[in-house]
């Protein structure tokens, strides 16, 4: 029986078939359009989910079912000894918190990390845990280690509408008409696992300018070690952006942060119900 089987949700920005490749088993996040329930990268592409959402469509997130979270443990445990789950954040969703309760029903072989991740954190984590699974060390020790390095992460997050946070409650009608007449574009920050406001600038390239202004201030201070030390990858994500736009913004963040590692990514569809499309991200995390 083999060891340590590391598993994900899809807001890591995994997709089945990168997944499978890399040996890593990942569990869809639903997404509820008009009352029906789809499968992320499973029954609902990116494309469609964006053209639902722009027809008017009502768009929700919601959490996997405990089922299919208990099918999918229970047929790895019969392949392997124990798993590492590597959840988005509790700060995001009710999800890793569930997921946690009915882990002991399973005798310890099961461990299910809260690491305050999403995207590209996220993924940072889950390809480190493979790592570290793959050097024989046990699902209760990686969890140990990722739990400990949760905080050596930072993310920053504009979205190019304020439509989808007026549906969501996070700013009122009145708010946002206001800021859609007068281009102002929300900088938001996940620190710790939260979503919290950060800023408000007018115009995408100044929102741009104000994470990279902010995302610099962390690598001079609180990731100042791990940044010195090259203990640190840079990430960049987005929602449903074209080609050319994404490697242009991919190419500014270079200009920015010159011999710097870059990941680059989706942020998911569960992301997707509150940002809508254009949303960009930056941010930095601790690697292996």
């Amino acid at each position: 029986m083999k060891k340590t089987a590391v598993m994900t949700d899809s807001n890591s920005g995994i997709t089945p078939e990168e997944g499978e490749q890399a040996g890593i088993y990942i569990l869809p996040m639903p997404v509820i359009i008009d009352g029906k329930t789809y499968y992320e990268n499973v029954d609902i592409t990116e494309e469609q989910f964006y053209e639902k959402q722009a027809s008017g469509f009502e768009v929700t997130s919601s959490q996997p079912s405990l089922e299919a979270l208990l099918e999918m443990w229970t047929k790895l445990l019969e392949e392997y000894e124990e798993i590492v789950y590597i959840p988005m954040s509790s700060g995001l969703s009710g999800s890793c918190q569930s997921a946690a309760g009915f882990a002991g029903e399973f005798g310890g072989r099961v461990q299910v990390v809260d690491n305050c991740r999403i995207s590209i954190t996220q993924l940072q984590s889950v390809y480190d845990a493979k790592k570290l699974a793959d050097q024989g060390m046990s699902a209760a020790a990686i969890r140990g280690i990722l739990e400990k390095e949760a905080l050596d992460a930072t993310i920053y997050i504009s979205v190019d509408t304020l439509e989808y946070l007026k549906k969501g409650g996070r700013v009122t009608p009145a708010a946002a008409a206001l800021g859609t007449i007068l281009h102002i574009k929300p900088v938001m920050t996940i620190q710790g696992g939260k979503l919290d406001a950060y800023t408000k600038v007018r115009g995408t390239k100044a929102a741009f300018r104000a994470m990279c202004k902010a995302l610099r201030h962390d690598l001079e201070t609180r990731l100042k070690t791990l940044h010195d030390s090259g203990e640190l990858n840079l990430g960049m994500a987005y929602t449903h952006l074209p080609p050319e736009e994404v490697a242009h913004w991919k190419e500014e963040m270079a200009k920015e942060f010159p011999g710097e590692t870059i990941l680059t990514g989706h942020l998911m569809m569960s992301i997707g119900c509150h940002t809508g499309p254009g949303a960009l991200a930056m941010g930095a995390v601790r690697k292996k």
